[in-house]
């Protein structure tokens, strides 16, 4: 990732910094082709990872269940308007990928959110899965409780594995117009229980560094995310 801007002074500045983590790993490794549920290219995983869990229990909406460092919330994923984007994160979920990564960002300005998903708590950058179509169309808006991806912001079909939840209602992340400046950033489901711990991770005290805007003081750790429903 390249080194963010400490100076955010409009929306064109900022979005850079919801950047979704790079594709990493051993490229030499065999791959093998994941298709969606309509058997849309989803993803590409090595022959190594694990297969995916099928749930059994209302499969279109899915409820996970995030621990931190902060405390525990639940978000509810919507498979029926965002088939592929839940269908991604619940792969990064299976494979564990989530364990141990932190919320590297937290953003209190004219946008408010908090993102991870993709570092440790050294900060090393964790690898990731090949980027997957925007759904930022579905209709679902970035308003507060709402989990999106993060996305490269001259790239609408970026995203991996980063997240980040809105604590506000960001509406300058909606999807405005098929192109990479105005197709938005895909929400994909929402906080149901535990927003306080969210806003209680919004509150933490931040600091800018080379490469890291809005970076908590305390590490702020995803201990695990497991489906729950």
């Amino acid at each position: 990732m390249q080194p963010l801007r400490k100076s955010i002074l409009a929306l064109f500045v900022l979005i850079p910094v919801l950047a979704g983590c790079q594709k990493g790993g051993d490229s030499t490794q065999p791959t093998t082709a994941v298709t969606g549920p309509g058997g849309e290219k989803a993803e590409t995983r090595t022959a190594a990872e694990a297969p995916l869990v099928k749930s059994d229990q209302d499969p279109q909406h899915p409820i996970y269940e995030f621990e931190t460092s902060q405390g525990k919330f639940t978000v509810r994923l919507d498979a029926e308007k965002a088939p592929l984007t839940v269908y991604n994160f619940r792969n990064y979920v299976t494979r564990g990928h989530y364990d141990l990564t932190i919320f590297h960002q937290v953003l209190k300005g004219s946008l408010q959110i908090v993102l991870g998903g993709g570092y440790t708590a050294d900060l090393k950058e964790k690898a990731a899965l090949t980027p997957i179509r925007n759904e930022a169309h579905n209709g679902l808006k970035n308003r507060r409780g709402s989990i999106t991806m993060a996305r490269r912001a001259n790239d609408e079909d970026s995203a991996t594995c980063q997240f980040f939840i809105n604590i506000a209602d960001n509406d300058a992340l909606n999807f405005k117009s098929r192109s990479p400046n105005g197709y938005g950033y895909c929400a994909f489901g929402e906080v149901t229980e535990g927003m306080e711990v969210i806003d209680r991770i919004a509150t933490a005290p931040v600091h800018d560094t080379d490469k890291f805007v809005g970076l908590p003081v305390e590490t702020i750790v995803i201990k695990s995310i497991r489906q729950v429903k």
